[in-house]
């Protein structure tokens, strides 16, 4: 398998997502979240780059950062060997610690800017684990509305994009999140464009490939519908018709439409007549099923290789 394209460029912003190895847990105490942060800041001092927004779930972390020189490799590798070094030191033990290569996606700020931003605020919220995006401790939520000065969040550099009102910020993120990006460019249609032409020659193996593809596999929810009521041996209607607690089948069929499509959740959420905070949640318990149940796992593969994806 290729290894994903990494573009690098002077002045970009980026959104950079990295997993714990095996999906497994890289935050277990306070103090490995607070450790984390510091090597965050002390990146910052080494490398000169800004962040914009951070979000550190107990199995991956979420960046928002903008470079100021072409050197986004070092600064991840600084980040995650550090911390990776500190967290087996602490526990005595010895391997890998982030799943892989960390994942970066180039954005376009002055469109996508605040709905990123909401997007990693409300991981907390989707995954179940707070209530309230300002009830997470372990996010930069809390330093957009406040007036703190203090903050590990550049306040002064993210006016570029956004002058920060603390209370019409938090009404924002609260409204919703709106996720329309793939691939590993996220914009509008001449900024993806431009930013490829721009850093072609960085392409890993010079292939070719389609922007359309990489945002969307064109897959109609209807069709994946189909296939997972075939597979669970249930009616469209069970899928498709909302339920206090939704059915095994149904899960799956939100799971593969949120995988499998370029839709947003809210778009997904009425295909499925509920909200879009409800097809995070079966999405995410999906997730958790297939982790737990090898069977379950085995038919949602099954129906994501009939579209060949």
């Amino acid at each position: 398998m290729a290894r994903p394209y990494r573009l690098q460029g002077e002045g970009y912003l980026y959104h950079i997502t990295s997993r714990g190895d095996d999906r497994k847990r890289v935050y277990i105490s306070e103090y490995d979240y607070e450790k984390f942060l510091e090597y965050l800041l002390k990146a910052k001092e080494k490398y000169g780059f800004y962040v914009y927004a951070y979000c550190l779930m107990s199995n991956h972390y979420h960046l928002l950062i903008e470079t100021k020189l072409p050197n986004l490799s070092r600064i991840m590798q600084y980040i995650n060997t550090s911390y990776s070094v500190y967290y087996n030191r602490k526990r005595n033990r010895s391997g890998h610690v982030f799943q892989g290569r960390f994942k970066s996606i180039i954005v376009e700020g002055d469109s996508y800017f605040l709905e990123l931003t909401r997007y990693i605020h409300l991981n907390p919220v989707r995954a179940g684990i707070s209530e309230t995006p300002e009830g997470y401790k372990w996010s930069s939520f809390n330093e957009y509305i406040t007036k703190k000065r203090k903050t590990i969040i550049d306040k002064k550099e993210i006016l570029k994009y956004y002058k920060i009102d603390p209370s019409k910020y938090k009404q924002f993120v609260l409204d919703g999140i709106d996720e329309i990006y793939g691939g590993f460019v996220l914009g509008r249609v001449k900024f993806i464009k431009d930013t490829i032409k721009d850093l072609k020659h960085q392409i890993e193996g010079g292939e070719e490939f389609s922007y359309k593809n990489k945002l969307t596999n064109n897959i109609d929810i209807d069709d994946i519908v189909k296939e997972t009521a075939k597979r669970f041996k249930k009616t469209l209607k069970e899928l498709y018709t909302g339920k206090k607690k939704p059915i095994l089948a149904r899960k799956a069929a939100i799971y593969l439409s949120k995988r499998l499509t370029g839709l947003t959740n809210k778009e997904i959420g009425e295909a499925f007549q509920i909200t879009y905070s409800a097809v995070s949640k079966s999405s995410g318990d999906m997730e958790r099923i297939m982790k737990e149940e090898r069977k379950i796992r085995r038919d949602v593969e099954t129906i994501i290789s009939h579209f060949k994806v």
